[in-house]
Formats: C-alpha cells, sequence, structure tokens
C-alpha cells in the first residue's frame, strides 16, 4: 500500500532499474513523470520529429512501463530542445502552469516518496530541462498539501503530502567514483537493485535492461547485466529512515492505513502465505470475499486501485478471458460496425456471463453459463455518434505553443495517452457473485511475418487530405502543380475539394470534385500554385467538403514493431516559400544519417540528389557528384564509413565538395582522428537559443558570397536551436566562418569550418539544417546552396 513517484524531464532520463525494484521487489504502486514527451529531441529509426516524435517516444515509454511494472504520467511541457539553465526553460514551459499539472499529479497518484533524478541545486551545470524537473519537484512537495493553491484541482481530488523527497544521486554527479566512495553519504540509503526473481527466471537488472530498450528512436537497445548492484538515494525533505535500504520506513504501507482495510488484509495475507501455484483457481472464494470487503471501504483512492487490481487477479486465476475487438482498425464518425466478443473460462470455476454493454449504450442480457474451456462468440452492433471526438493524442488536439501543450480537459491532464474511444462492460457472476469487467474495444489482425497484432480502434473523419511535402519551395516565380491526395475513410464518398491559399498566391480553380469508391483508397487532386514575385512565406490548406461537412485534417500514422501502431490527426497544411536562391552545381550525393529530411529538401530547389550507399563506396564512385552531403550522425551509427573515410577524403582532394553535419561525441563508429583531413576536435559545444546574434567572421570567403550573399538576415526565424556539437579545436587550415553565442556566454566559432583540401573543399557544420531546411526557413537554404557551391566557384574561376 505504499506509493513513489519517480520525476525527471524526458523519455530515457527514468532509472529503469529503480522503477523495476521499487514495483517488483519492493511492491509498491511506482510511477514515473516525465514532465515532457521528448518532442525536441532526435530520432534514430524513422522521420518523426517535434509533436510526432513525442508521440513515439509516449508509447516508448509505455512499452517501458509494460516490463518494469510501473505507470507513467506527463505534464503539459513540451520539449523545445536543449537548454542550457533552467531560468530560459522555466520561462519557455511556463512555470506556473507545469507546477500546476506536477501537483494535479502528486494530488491524484498520492506518493508516499518521490524521488528526483536529478540534482535541484546545480542549474546551469546540466541540461535546464533536467534541474527544472528537479526543482519544481521540490517545490511541489510543499505545495500539493495548501488548499489555498490551485483550489480549482480540489473539486476531484484532495490535497497530499509525501512524507520524503529523494535525490537519486551516483558517482556521475561527484564527477568520479573516487569521489563518491569518499563522499559523507550520512544522509542517504543504499540498496542493491541486482536481486533476482525466481518466478520469471530474470533479475532486477535484467528486466530494467529489457524496460530501457525500448527507446530504440534514442538508440537505448542495451545489453543486460546480473548481479549486486546498489543504488543511492540522498534525503531532501523528510525524516531519514533508520533502516538505510527502506525508503518506506516508519509509513504504513500495510492494509491497516485505511479505514476498513484490516478486514481485507486478513484476507489477502493468509491467500497470499497459502497460494496454491498449482491450482490458482481454488482462491476463488477467498478473492471474492476480500473483494467484498474491499467494495465496502471508503477511500475511494485505494478503493479504486486495488478493486482493480483485485479484478486482474480473479480474472487470472480463474483464467477467464474477455475480449472486445472490430475487423477494421477505424471507422468514420457516424458509421456502424460489429464488435466481436469473446469469453472463455479457462478453470472450473463456476462463471456466468450475465450481460454485456458498449459505451453509452444498454445492456444486451446474456445468461450465458461459462463451461470450462468452451469458446463463446457473439457479436453487438456498435453505432458511432456523429458527435464521436476523433482519435488523437490529446495534447495535439489545440494548437500549441514552444513550451506547453494547451489541455483544458483536466481529467486528461497527466495522462499518457487517450483513453480508448469505446469498451465493453461484461457483468459476470463468480459463484454467484457480480463483478463488472470493463475492456477496450480494440483492433486485431495478425501478418504472416508478424503473427497475431493488436492496436487501438480509431474513430476518424469520413475523408483526410495530404500533401506530399509539408515544405514547398519556390526558387523563381514559376507555377507548380501541386498534388493534393483525399483518403477516403468510407465507402463511396464523393464530394470537392478547396485548395485555400494566403495572399499573394494564386490557383488555378478554387474547387474541384472528387468520387472514391471504397474506404482506405485514395484519390489525388492536383492544382497549379503559382507564388507572388517576391519572396514570401506562407501556409496552403485543403478543405474537404463531403455530406455537408468541412473536413481540413491529415491522418498521420507510426507503425513500429515495439509500439502499437499509432494514428494522428494533425491540421491539413503545408508551407510554400518563394525564395530569391542562386545555385551552382546540380548532382548531389546524400549519404543518409540517422532520419533527416534535407535530402527532400534539396530536391524542391532544383538539385538533382542520390542516396549513396556507403558499402557502394569506391575509389571511382564519387567523382560524378558536383558535392557529396553526409547526414545528420552518420559517423555514429553506420559502421561502414570506418572503412570508406578515405574515399571521401581523396574526393575531396580530386576537386570534389563534401559537406558533414553534425555528429555527436557519444557511440562515435569512425575515428574522430579519420573524420577530417586535419585535425578537427568534437566538441558538445551549441548555441539553443535560435534567436541568438550572429557575427559573420569570413566576409569575403565564398560560403558567405556566392552565389548568393549571405547577410545576417538570413538567421532570421530560424527554429529551436542555432547549432549542436560543434568543434572546439580544429586545425589551422580550417576557416572559422560564423560566431554565435547564447545569452551571457563567450562567443563560439565552430559551428561552419570550412578547409581547402587539395583541389576541393572539406565542411563540417553543427548548424542545424536538419531542422531549419524542412520547416522552410530561407536564410538556411540560402547559406546551404552556397556551401553546396563551393567547388563550383573555383570551376568558374578557372
Amino acid at each position: 500500500m505504499g506509493t513513489a513517484l519517480y520525476v525527471a524531464a524526458h523519455p530515457d532520463d527514468e532509472n529503469t532499474k529503480l522503477i523495476s525494484y521499487l514495483s517488483n521487489e519492493v511492491k509498491a504502486k511506482t510511477a514515473y513523470l516525465s514532465l515532457t514527451r521528448g518532442d525536441g529531441g532526435q530520432n534514430l529509426i524513422g522521420p518523426e520529429l517535434r509533436e510526432l516524435l513525442g508521440v513515439l517516444r509516449t508509447q516508448e515509454l509505455l512499452a517501458a512501463r509494460r516490463i518494469d511494472g510501473g505507470s507513467q504520467f506527463f505534464t503539459r511541457a513540451n520539449d523545445f530542445g536543449y537548454s542550457k539553465h533552467p531560468k530560459e526553460t522555466l520561462k519557455v514551459w511556463k512555470k506556473d502552469e507545469v507546477l500546476r499539472d506536477m501537483i494535479w499529479i502528486i494530488r491524484n497518484l498520492k506518493p508516499d516518496v518521490i524521488i528526483n533524478r536529478f540534482d535541484h541545486r546545480t542549474p546551469g551545470s546540466t541540461h535546464g530541462h533536467h534541474t527544472s524537473s528537479a526543482m519544481l519537484s521540490v517545490e511541489a512537495f510543499d505545495m500539493a498539501a495548501d488548499p489555498t493553491l490551485y483550489p480549482e484541482h480540489l473539486n476531484s481530488t484532495s490535497i497530499w503530502q509525501p512524507k520524503r523527497l529523494f535525490f537519486n544521486t551516483s558517482w556521475w554527479f561527484y564527477g568520479s567514483e573516487e569521489n563518491f566512495k569518499n563522499s559523507d553519504k550520512s544522509n542517504m540509503l543504499n540498496f542493491d537493485v541486482g536481486t533476482y526473481y525466481p518466478l520469471s527466471g530474470l533479475s532486477n537488472n535484467e528486466i530494467a535492461a529489457l524496460a530501457s530498450s525500448q527507446h530504440l528512436c534514442q538508440g537505448f537497445g542495451r545489453m543486460s547485466n546480473r548481479g549486486s548492484e546498489m543504488e543511492y538515494l540522498e534525503l531532501l525533505k523528510g525524516d531519514l529512515p533508520s533502516n538505510g535500504s527502506n525508503i518506506f520506513e516508519g509509513i504504513n504501507t500495510s492494509w491497516s492505513r485505511i479505514e476498513g482495510g484490516e478486514a481485507v488484509g486478513e484476507i489477502l495475507y493468509d491467500l497470499e502465505n497459502n497460494f496454491n501455484f498449482k491450482d490458482p483457481s481454488i482462491h476463488l472464494p477467498e478473492l471474492l470475499a476480500g473483494y467484498k470487503e474491499l467494495k465496502k471501504v471508503k477511500d475511494d483512492h485505494w478503493r479504486n486501485i486495488k478493486l482493480k487490481e483485485l479484478e486482474h487477479i480473479i480474472l487470472s486465476v480463474s483464467g477467464l478471458f474477455l475480449e472486445a475487438t472490430v475487423a477494421e482498425p477505424t471507422m468514420y464518425q457516424g458509421g456502424k460496425t460489429t464488435v466481436n466478443i469473446e469469453a472463455v473460462n479457462r478453470s472450473n470455476s463456476k462463471i456466468v456471463l450475465k450481460s454485456v454493454a458498449l459505451t453509452n449504450t444498454p445492456r444486451t442480457t446474456k445468461l450465458i453459463p461459462l463451461l470450462e474451456n468452451k469458446r463463446e462468440l457473439f457479436q453487438l452492433e456498435l453505432q458511432i455518434p456523429n458527435n464521436t471526438p476523433l482519435s488523437n493524442p490529446y495534447w495535439l488536439n489545440e494548437k500549441w505553443d514552444i513550451g506547453m501543450y494547451q489541455v483544458h480537459d483536466q481529467s486528461l491532464i497527466g495522462k499518457p495517452e487517450t483513453p480508448a474511444a469505446f469498451h465493453v462492460m461484461f457483468e459476470v457472476e463468480f459463484n454467484g457473485y457480480p463483478i463488472t469487467i470493463t475492456k477496450p474495444v480494440v483492433y486485431r489482425y495478425s501478418k504472416p511475418d508478424k503473427g497475431e497484432i493488436y492496436q487501438p480502434f480509431s474513430i476518424l473523419p469520413k475523408a483526410t487530405a495530404s500533401f506530399k511535402d509539408k515544405v514547398i519551395i519556390f526558387a523563381d516565380d514559376q507555377p507548380k502543380e501541386i498534388p493534393v491526395t483525399i483518403q477516403a475513410h468510407k465507402d463511396n464518398i464523393e464530394g470537392k475539394i478547396q485548395l485555400r491559399v494566403g495572399e499573394g498566391w494564386k490557383v488555378d480553380q478554387e474547387t474541384k470534385p472528387f468520387k472514391i469508391s471504397n474506404k482506405g483508397d485514395k484519390q489525388t487532386i492536383r492544382f497549379l500554385l503559382t507564388p507572388p514575385i517576391t519572396e514570401n512565406e506562407n501556409y496552403i490548406s485543403p478543405i474537404i467538403w463531403v455530406d455537408g461537412m468541412e473536413i481540413s485534417k491529415e491522418l498521420i500514422e507510426i507503425d513500429y514493431d515495439h509500439i502499437p501502431k499509432q494514428t494522428i490527426l494533425l491540421p491539413a497544411e503545408a508551407k510554400v516559400v518563394r525564395l530569391d536562391i542562386k545555385k551552382s552545381g546540380n548532382k548531389i550525393g546524400y549519404i543518409k544519417g540517422a532520419g533527416d529530411e534535407i535530402p527532400i529538401s534539396l530536391k524542391q530547389i532544383g538539385y538533382d540528389v542520390s542516396f549513396i550507399e556507403p558499402e557502394l563506396i569506391n575509389s571511382g564512385s564519387l567523382k560524378k557528384y558536383d558535392a557529396i552531403v553526409v547526414g545528420i550522425r552518420a559517423y555514429n551509427v553506420i559502421d561502414e564509413l570506418k572503412f570508406k573515410q578515405r574515399y571521401l577524403l581523396d574526393y575531396v582532394k580530386n576537386g570534389g565538395n563534401l559537406i558533414l553535419q553534425y555528429n555527436t561525441t557519444d557511440n562515435k563508429v569512425t575515428s574522430m582522428e579519420n573524420l577530417a583531413p586535419y585535425p578537427l576536435n568534437i566538441s558538445r559545444d551549441r548555441v539553443t537559443d535560435e534567436n541568438s546574434e550572429v557575427k559573420i567572421l569570413a566576409n569575403n570567403h565564398p560560403i558567405v558570397n556566392y552565389p548568393n550573399k549571405i547577410t545576417l538576415d538570413d538567421f532570421n526565424g530560424w527554429v529551436q536551436e542555432r547549432g549542436l556539437y560543434f568543434p572546439n579545436q580544429w586545425a589551422k587550415e580550417f576557416t572559422p566562418i560564423l560566431s554565435m553565442q547564447d545569452n551571457g556566454e563567450d562567443p563560439i566559432k565552430g559551428s561552419l569550418l570550412v578547409a581547402p583540401y587539395g583541389e576541393g573543399y572539406y565542411v563540417y557544420t553543427g548548424l542545424s539544417f536538419f531542422r531549419e531546411l524542412p520547416v522552410g526557413v530561407i536564410g538556411a537554404y540560402r547559406l546551404f546552396a552556397n556551401m553546396l557551391s563551393l567547388s563550383q566557384k573555383d570551376s568558374e574561376n578557372k
């Protein structure tokens, strides 16, 4: 009956060893509160960035919790990228709103102990989000008990004062293992989390490794380890337990902590001590007796938690399988589908299915005796009301800003995902005692190469529309054909589509008709869009008119094997940009890195882009390219490059133009000594303020003059950051082009370095082109075009 809350900033910040230990060994109700969904990071497994990356990382966290036994919560804070100081973080996040969410979660979860992943006393020494998560947790610890703070919470929950607050410290925070060994630990608890669980055949650390390995988009797949391993908790608030390994010492975690609980505990403790593992179903009468006593408990919080746990155990020991599935993954508002009900009693217990009911529908009386191991199958008709909310991650339903998502339904705040659209309530009698079991309606199917798969059942509009490209670049004033793809989510749909454009843009026809026969099919309608004569940024959006409804949504699907398939509905729109840009050179070779979309952006402005497979690189394969671009983190993720680097440098030596985008200092594949033709040291330097002042150091260098004149105006409108992992030392052959800095820091000159090598040019840049080009930042395009044109400038001079 104890509860622990672990607090940090992002997915992957959590200590899965400690969460698993508290959940599986201590058997406390354990939760992880990640303030953000990791929206501002990078993606090693696919193209999803920003809000779509947040959806992916949310599901990876839920996959981790299914393994380590914890539960998951979030605030509305938006991960806006790396932050150097909590002052910046809390300004962007809106500190009061994030605190409000944290206190709401604490008041609902009612943790006895809170554990911070990071140290609140070290602002400015690490990621500002990390330190902020700890600082906010320290404040929320006491504020949650103050009834004058956020009194609107008290309409549906109550104040709460946790007993203890800890910092999950380790040698890392002390700089070295030696420093930590010699530190004062009189205010710390420590315990061995390397315990072994014989019933599962796994150690705690193996479970933790499996859990953290679900963070695949961050490259967290890792090997298990076994054996003893200590964790340390420094007390920040509350009293220090005398037993240095028991964080719940002095806190009543037995059933006697709640009124009426002792009667429940008397039944369940005896059952636990004498459990029959060979035939668990013989304990059904005792479990039902405990369930009856639990229903009498007045404490809503614990009663609701433990009723759900007991229902799960009752289903498990009786072998009762209940499921509600549909034969198709989606349905439109106003549509109709069939729900397939399956009920199987896999024990000799006396169980009767009395009735079933879909969400907001009358109960269907069945009175079916569930005989041992006999499947009962039947169907219910599900009519989707026209006002059923569309299936979508709830935090993406309203327009958000850089620091916060907007959620006005208080009951949703903190939840990891949107609740299922429909449920089935099964009224079941166990030995004559009725219990209602609720199951979500889900879609179940199989694939020959993957087997049985479950995914959420989604409610969609009757049709959605999308553009092939999210940013459409016009390098001149000539019109372009804009394809708009309509996807039907019902059979026999017809209507018209309009392309809504901004001022200065012209479209050939206001509306065009469409007709699609089968659900799931697509039709592409093409509009001719003419840009303004001068530079301009604007947006276009498709409006579908069908059955008297106006629809302007795009359907995006995220589908990976380690998470359930996700459907996301976002406003259907594309950014259109009229550029005044010049190019020199045309044929570009691109070595893909870790999930950037720059090749698409380069094709948009007329470059002929070909992907280079690293294993096919040889001494003669590269000379056909005017420039070669290496994608972000390529040297961190492509092992083959360690064998091919010499060919890339030979390409430069023979007159080529090689552009390397940023690589991290971690997980190096290719030795950094061989990364460049001259010494170059990659650091963790970065400039996080996208509006920071930029100075052009090399005003006469071709990269800022040819074929486009680069000015300070070209650094306006950048998003999320200037760049990251800048070199901090380089050989004299390199010319630093730019200088930039975050507030209060010294200027950094390593964001863009150029060195002649032989007859060609070698360029290394940590500028975040992978963020700027896909969102249509004009100046970033102009600068990138100049980078691609370097060797062409010399050719023209010759």
